[in-house]
């Protein structure tokens, strides 16, 4: 029996289980479905270190990112994790887009950013030459780490500190019985005093078995990634992102630097026929019927077809997701891209078919439950538990 149990080893359940252990007397225990930590969103993403830009001043994303990222960066300093602040663009392709620059801009003072910059089509060529911009926002706080090599540390850390880890143990079930929870999993049976919820796409699930109501529902989006041939590499110097699409969590197709070396491009954002889904081949029926039955998917497609339309032309039809770069940077070309891995992101979803931007997290007796986390979720993962961390403590010390 352990005093606190966290179901799910992604980067967000591991900063947590760190933040737990660094208290006297709290005994942690990490359940992980899969053979290994940190399978899934946390080390399929674009590994980049996000500021809090274009984040709605006051929000939970805004806070999150603008400290998170430099506990992030003070974290990988520390272990020798590569990382690396190059900077960002965020580019206005056209003149339409001038007044959303600004806007953003704006947010971005606001939440305290420092060291932003508007910057000419021609001051922008100057730090990315063959970009395309009428304007754009120099981010210079921004950049990239190896959030793998982040989780792989944790690891190490937690097993140092006396955390009990184990894998291959997806959650079947969970009953409170006189204020302790049983955990019945495909690795037997635990108990705890407390569940925390981390279990990324399938939270919602897991607010379910525990006797919740999540309020939303996990869809899954697959977002694609090419890679730029080594020969073109010389194309994009840092980071270069297109504006925001007011009203969608998705940046739109954008180039990243990897700390490993080489130039991502993408992602689109289609729906995955699978939780776990980072090709078309896996299908997982569950999960599928989850999403399609689900009223809210269909809300959504009918309020934003034209949105739809173009992310799954832009997945099926290289051209389209070519077009789509061609924004940001004109001389790349069909030729250029090599097929790079996708990820998947669990998007939650209300009923009504919006997407619930912010991070959401709930409490019930012996339980915290992050129902959604989305991107900055990996830059702000060490913030994210230490303030669910507080939230656990002040249940157990009732």
């Amino acid at each position: 029996m352990t005093d606190v149990t966290i179901i799910g080893g992604g980067i967000v359940g591991l900063s947590t289980a760190r933040a737990l252990l660094r208290e006297e007397n709290i005994s942690v225990r990490v359940l992980e479905k899969e053979s290994g930590l940190a399978q899934h969103q946390s080390t399929h993403n674009s590994g980049v270190l996000h500021a809090g830009l274009q984040y709605m001043p006051g929000s939970s994303k805004a806070r999150l990112a603008r400290e998170g990222i430099r506990q992030m960066t003070s974290f990988c300093a520390e272990h020798n994790i590569e990382h690396e602040i190059c900077g960002k663009l965020v580019v206005a392709s056209n003149r339409a887009e001038l007044p959303l620059l600004e806007e953003i801009f704006n947010r971005g003072v606001a939440n305290g950013l420092q060291g932003l910059r508007r910057l000419s089509g021609a001051e922008a060529k100057e730090i990315e030459p063959h970009v395309n911009a009428k304007a754009a926002i120099l981010v210079p706080e921004e950049g990239i780490a190896d959030y793998g090599r982040v989780c792989a540390t944790l690891e190490i850390l937690l097993i140092e500190a006396g955390a009990d880890i184990v894998t291959g143990a997806e959650v079947r079930l969970l009953e409170r019985r006189s204020g302790l929870w049983r955990i019945t999993t495909t690795s037997g049976v635990f108990e705890s005093r407390m569940i925390v919820n981390c279990a990324g796409l399938h939270s919602d699930r897991i607010v379910t078995m525990a006797g919740g109501n999540p309020g939303c529902r996990i869809v899954p989006f697959r977002g694609e990634y090419h890679r730029l041939s080594p020969e073109r590499e010389h194309l994009v110097r840092h980071l270069i992102y297109p504006l925001p699409e007011p009203g969608f969590p998705f940046l739109g197709v954008h180039f990243t630097r990897r700390t490993g070396g080489g130039i991502d491009a993408g992602p689109n954002a289609v729906l995955a026929f699978a939780r776990e889904g980072y090709d078309l081949a896996t299908i997982n029926l569950l999960d599928l019927s989850s999403a399609l039955t689900f009223p809210g998917l269909w809300y959504f497609v009918a309020k934003y077809p034209h949105m739809v339309a173009r992310e799954l032309g832009q997945s099926f039809d290289r051209r389209r997701f070519v077009t789509a770069l061609q924004r940001l940077v004109p001389e790349v070309s069909h030729q250029d891209l090599v097929p790079s891995g996708s990820g998947v992101r669990a998007q939650a979803m209300d009923a009504r078919g919006e997407l619930i931007n912010d991070f959401v997290w709930s409490q019930s007796p012996g339980a915290v439950h992050v129902i959604n986390a989305p991107s900055p979720a990996a830059t702000a993962s060490l913030v994210i538990g230490r303030e669910i961390a507080t939230q656990v403590q002040n249940q157990l010390v009732r």
